[in-house]
């Protein structure tokens, strides 16, 4: 066999690997999905019309985690698919990301009653969950939406104040912390900010990714 040929054959490899990665992941959260679907570990069990498990890339190098479902959530058993799940999308492409470039979970998979914020044996309950999901993608960033989803990933109960503006490092992961989509239609005025944390993040993302 040739150089030439030697090289191409290994290029070949080389370009298959991350396929056969990503099939991988899609089969384990696919594994996974029938078990949380049938979650009644929590109350949330008896009020839920939809388990909202998650959706996006399986093998993203960007994770985007928010609080719970919203009512046009629960409907559709899809994460923000509501008037905040709109601004998302808008907020993400403003920096260069589509939707299917990302994976989109949320802290607890059923909707709350009246959008209150999660008890906390409900996030006991279901944050399992999410750390398998986060296990299985194996993302290098994690967009904390929200302090209740920065202050369960990072275990903290800092302000959002004390946790924005920087990179913080969780585990094996790059976190970025910003304002959830809900909390900027409410206050239009920390739009400016939330810009500011996800030009940090494209920032950071295209360190870690320079060929994307």
């Amino acid at each position: 066999m040739t150089m030439m040929q030697e090289s191409l054959f290994e290029a070949t490899e080389t370009r298959q690997e991350p396929q056969s990665q990503e099939a991988a992941a899609t089969g384990e959260l696919d594994s996974l999905r029938p078990t949380i679907l049938e979650c009644r570990k929590c109350r949330l069990a008896t009020t839920r019309r939809s388990v909202v498990f998650g959706e996006g890339d399986p093998h993203a190098g960007l994770m985007v985690i928010g609080e719970a479902p919203g009512a046009d959530e629960d409907a559709q058993g899809r994460p923000f698919v509501g008037r905040s799940g709109q601004l998302l999308d808008k907020i993400l492409l403003s920096v260069g990301f589509e939707r299917g470039d990302v994976y989109i979970a949320n802290i607890i998979k059923c909707r709350p009653p009246e959008n209150r914020n999660p008890m906390p044996d409900e996030v006991e309950f279901c944050k399992p969950w999410l750390m398998k999901q986060i296990e299985i993608i194996k993302p290098k960033i994690l967009l904390l939406l929200g302090r209740v989803a920065a202050n369960t990933i990072l275990e903290n109960n800092l302000s959002m104040s004390a946790m924005r503006g920087r990179i913080i490092r969780w585990k094996e992961y790059d976190c970025v912390v910003t304002y959830h989509p809900a909390a900027l239609l409410r206050n239009p005025n920390w739009k400016r900010p939330c810009w500011e944390d996800m030009k940090m993040l494209r920032a950071h993302y295209d360190k870690l990714f320079p060929n994307e």
